[in-house]
């Protein structure tokens, strides 16, 4: 048993991905696709956050979503009523993708008359942290219900994320949130995280959040 060493293993499959989701980024470049990698808990509003991205820029650009879940279609069906290319991605029990099921998606999704490809990551704040999808850009939802202290017990998911959306503004009155306590912890794991303060349900801040993407999508793409 001296011999077995699981973090040689485990460093092991991070390494392939990482290599793999390198790979990604240049056909996603060579396609002029720009990908946003979506991350959160569950019950943090990223549906409804995707609502109304895909309202404000559908215009625009060719959207295409892949709505990751354990289980259930309920997420996609939401996505495709708004119009754009749509389709789910059942994990078979695991809790995160990698750059392998995520390439695989975007070849379901296809790539031809698509400009702006969004992935709406498995909900939770551990394992979509540890995988590198391949994306162009990545985001995560903080809830306000959730609490200030998220980036100090998750520190991983906030120091590779490029955006943070503080969503559910509108309930800050009725729960002990410190908003910039917030974006002072959020800084402490990555000073370069731009952070944007939304209601998704009200479409408070998605302007600026609009304006964001659209600045990384077409210098990506460019």
């Amino acid at each position: 048993m001296d011999n077995i060493r699981v973090i040689e293993v485990k460093r092991s499959v991070f390494e392939s991905n990482d290599q793999d989701a390198e790979r990604l980024r240049g056909e996603l470049k060579e396609s002029k696709t720009f990908l946003l990698n979506l991350m959160s808990s569950p019950g943090s509003g990223k549906t409804t956050t995707l609502t109304r991205t895909i309202e404000a820029l559908k215009d625009k650009y060719r959207i295409g979503v892949m709505e990751a879940d354990i289980d259930s279609d309920v997420d996609a069906k939401t996505i495709a009523a708004t119009g754009v290319k749509s389709i789910q991605l059942h994990t078979g029990g695991m809790c995160h993708l990698d750059a392998d099921m995520t390439r695989q998606g975007l070849k379901e999704l296809g790539l031809e008359d698509v400009d702006f490809a969004i992935l709406e990551n498995v909900g939770n704040l551990v394992c979509p942290a540890e995988f590198d999808t391949g994306s162009t850009k990545n985001a995560m939802i903080l809830s306000v219900p959730e609490g200030h202290d998220k980036p100090l017990k998750y520190p991983l998911m906030f120091s590779i994320c490029d955006v943070v959306l503080i969503n559910k503004i509108d309930v800050m009155p009725y729960f002990d949130f410190d908003l910039e306590k917030c974006k002072e912890y959020i800084h402490m794991r990555n000073p370069k995280a731009k952070v944007i303060p939304i209601c998704a349900k009200t479409g408070e801040g998605i302007e600026e959040w609009a304006k964001w993407l659209s600045e990384n999508i077409d210098e990506s793409i460019k």
